[in-house]
């Protein structure tokens, strides 16, 4: 599959663009990450997902990829604004704890539930308070090229003498008149020339928690400036993708944009990718509004609103069955359906080796891979590429039951193509789960095999009611047992 033929849709252009690298065979990926002070939700689940799709295929395309995602553990204040408590140092105040034990705490559980998810570790994780001396410097050419000023200890981005040279709003489409009805008079905006305008450097009160010496005093970084100075610290002042969730789009990343042209006299990344937002009743999903869900309830169905626990691998298969850039919404009879729809995706894997070849096929499946491939090289299509595996799902569930015939070579394209995608580019075989998850799945498929040898024996010795009772006994379970000329197999309801 050729390199040049995938195309991924740039939120900076609003179109579907080919991917060309800065310096092929590398490629740069900037992700932003959680500010870690509270459990992950779905919403942190999404972006998590959707860029380890697309590093993992990256990588199967054959690129050398360098992955950044951030830890933010310092610098984003309450309502994403320049004014309030930093959202760490509150809940360290409200815990009794240091500012850097809230930080490790969550991140530490922030890890695990990826983990258990599958999601792929990134090339690097840089955290913002491990880059302050990057931050100052970056604050400091800001300065010095005429876009920034500095009022009383505090350093603010000029957005208007920046919108003069470059257009500030670029990538939200927003124009900074049009923005200006959209601004209310905030405690202590009067320090900033324009509404607009955003801190890359707060002065410190006497009881802020996190502080640094600086040149103009003792403070911390703006919010927006670490991920600039990060990303062009490990990718360089060019690089190919900045990632993130859609809401992070304004101010955020249009605020990212600016500074690294206000700096570097040139955009950071050439490819900006969004991916959409989870909802609740078509509401966002977020911590700051209340509504959310923690991964960890989903694992274990500690929640009011869900029906029962999900497992890890149904959470992940549930974000990648919609396109990263539609809306996903959250609901129990979506996340019913996922999981049922993941156990046949499974199950039709493991089924691939059961099947005995013939000399002849009476199906086509050669075209499956090509389909996959496709759907992914067009802006990481998953719903469409899960799509042509669960028809090759139903194909194999017709050769087990021996209507259709597969030969040798069918049968050893089909289980190439889902190890490929289900297991590396998707990342939703048990097998790829933490170790103790994958010694459980292993075990419960000992079990099961068990479970039907002694089955199939009362069958042998023609004892039906002991077949049938193991039969319902399983069937009160959710486990249905089917039988075919090539033996019998299990699978989840």
């Amino acid at each position: 599959m050729a390199k040049e033929s995938l195309q991924v849709y740039n939120s900076l252009t609003r179109r579907k663009e080919k991917f060309v690298p800065v310096s092929p065979p590398f490629a740069g990926m900037y992700v932003c990450g959680p500010t870690v002070y509270g459990d992950a939700h779905l919403g942190h689940a999404r972006p998590a997902v959707t860029f380890d799709l697309l590093f993992r295929y990256l990588k199967y395309l054959g690129y050398k990829v360098r992955y950044v995602r951030n830890i933010t553990d310092v610098g984003h204040l309450e309502g994403d604004a320049d004014q309030g408590e930093d959202k760490i140092a509150k809940k360290a105040r409200l815990e009794q704890l240091e500012p850097m034990e809230v930080v490790q705490y969550f991140s530490d559980r922030y890890h695990e539930d990826m983990d258990k998810m599958n999601v792929l570790r990134p090339s690097i994780e840089p955290r913002a308070s491990g880059h302050i001396i990057e931050q100052i410097e970056m604050a400091r050419e800001i300065l010095e090229a005429g876009f920034a000023y500095t009022v009383n200890g505090s350093v603010y981005f000029d957005v208007q003498a920046y919108n003069r040279k470059y257009n500030y709003g670029r990538l939200s489409g927003r124009k900074l008149e049009e923005m200006m009805a959209g601004y209310r008079e905030l405690e202590g905006q009067d320090e900033k020339r324009h509404p607009a305008d955003f801190a890359l450097w707060k002065k410190a009160s006497p009881g802020h928690l996190m502080k640094w010496p600086s040149p103009w005093g003792e403070g911390f970084p703006g919010w927006h400036l670490e991920c600039s100075a990060m990303s062009s610290k490990y990718l360089g002042e060019e690089f190919d993708i900045h990632g993130g969730g859609m809401d992070l789009l304004f101010p955020h990343h249009e605020c990212e944009i600016a500074q690294s042209n206000a700096a570097n006299g040139k955009d950071s990344a050439r490819y900006w990718m969004h991916n959409n937002m989870v909802t609740i009743n078509g509401q966002k999903m977020g911590k700051s509004l209340g509504n959310f869900i923690t991964l960890r309830e989903f694992f274990t169905g500690g929640h009011k609103a869900l029906n029962k626990a999900y497992s890890p691998l149904v959470i992940r298969f549930f974000i990648l069955q919609a396109h990263y850039r539609s809306t996903l919404d959250f609901g129990n009879e979506a996340l019913e359906a996922a999981d049922k729809g993941l156990n046949r995706l499974l199950n039709a894997m493991d089924s691939i080796r059961k099947i005995t070849p013939s000399d002849i096929s009476t199906a086509d499946v050669s075209d499956l891979p090509e389909r996959c491939h496709a759907a992914m090289l067009d802006d990481l299509n998953s719903p469409v590429a899960l799509a042509h595996l669960f028809e090759a799902a139903k194909t194999v569930n017709s050769a087990m039951d021996g209507s259709i015939k597969l030969t040798g070579k069918d049968l050893e394209l089909l289980e190439r193509t889902f190890s490929l995608f289900v297991s590396e580019i998707f990342g939703l075989s048990p097998n790829k789960i933490n170790n103790n998850s994958g010694r459980k799945d292993e075990i419960i498929q000992g079990l099961m095999e068990i479970v039907i040898e002694l089955r199939q024996n009362a069958r042998q010795q023609k004892d039906w009611s002991t077949s049938d009772r193991i039969r319902k006994s399983l069937g009160s379970l959710n486990i249905s047992i089917k039988d075919s000329k090539e033996g019998s197999s299990w699978e989840l309801n």
